[in-house]
Formats: structure tokens, C-alpha cells, sequence
């Protein structure tokens, strides 16, 4: 396989997970509904669609937004706004009110994964090295 896929697949597997976690979060009675079959499957469309996009993108000149990690942040929140406009209706009273609020959080936990995951999770193996001792 070649480095180019190697690096779409990891984008891939990185954007899948989240909108996943943003869209559990977002959606009205989520977590109250932890274990519902259906807000899994509603959150995991949107995962899909966020990645499957994500990876499209890779082929287009606005791929050197993933470089920068505030280009990278505002790209996966605009990517996960359209798959989860597309996955579901809309559970509040504002027309697509849920999908902006999940692709604002969708945003912000690319934007804090950047800074935990970056050099093999450096910071969170410090922080963890304290905590152990």
C-alpha cells in the first residue's frame, strides 16, 4: 500500500471517530442514551459520511488545509456539519441547529486531539508519567 493511502486511511479512521463522539454528544438525550441502538447508528452514518468526505477531499487542492491544525479543525467541523445534515433530521426547533453544534464540538476535539496525539501523544505520556510516578 502506498504511503498515500496509508495516510488516507489513518485521516479516515481519525475523522471517523469525531463527528462519531461529537454527534453521541449532541444529540438530544444522548447520553441518557448511551446504549441506544439507534443514536449509535445515527452518530456512526455521520462518522462515515464526515470520513468518507474527508478522504475525497484529499484529492482536491484543499487538502493542504489538514497541514495546519486550525485549517484541519475548521474543515472536519464543516465536513461533519454536512454528514450530519445528511444522516438525520434536525432534533431541535432551529433549522440545522444540531449539525452546526456538532460540527462546532466535531471541530473543537480535532482542534484538542491535534494538541494530545501530536508526537505519539508526547503530552498525554508526560502527563501520565506525573500521575504514575
Amino acid at each position: 500500500m502506498s504511503s498515500d493511502w496509508k495516510r488516507r486511511v489513518r485521516l479516515f479512521v481519525q475523522r471517523f471517530w469525531q463527528p462519531t463522539s461529537a454527534c453521541m454528544t449532541c444529540m438530544p438525550g444522548s447520553w441518557g442514551n448511551l446504549l441506544s441502538l439507534a443514536h449509535w447508528t445515527i452518530a456512526l452514518q455521520t462518522g462515515l459520511a464526515t470520513g468518507i468526505l474527508a478522504v475525497l477531499l484529499t484529492f482536491t487542492p484543499a487538502a493542504k488545509l489538514y497541514a495546519n491544525r486550525y485549517g484541519n479543525s475548521l474543515v472536519v467541523g464543516c465536513l461533519t456539519m454536512l454528514g450530519d445534515a445528511y444522516s438525520h433530521a434536525n432534533h431541535y426547533d432551529i433549522p440545522f441547529a444540531e449539525a452546526i453544534v456538532t460540527g462546532v464540538v466535531s471541530g473543537l476535539l480535532t482542534l484538542a486531539g491535534s494538541y494530545l496525539f501530536e508526537d505519539r501523544a508526547r503530552r498525554l505520556r508526560a502527563i501520565w508519567a506525573r500521575i504514575s510516578g
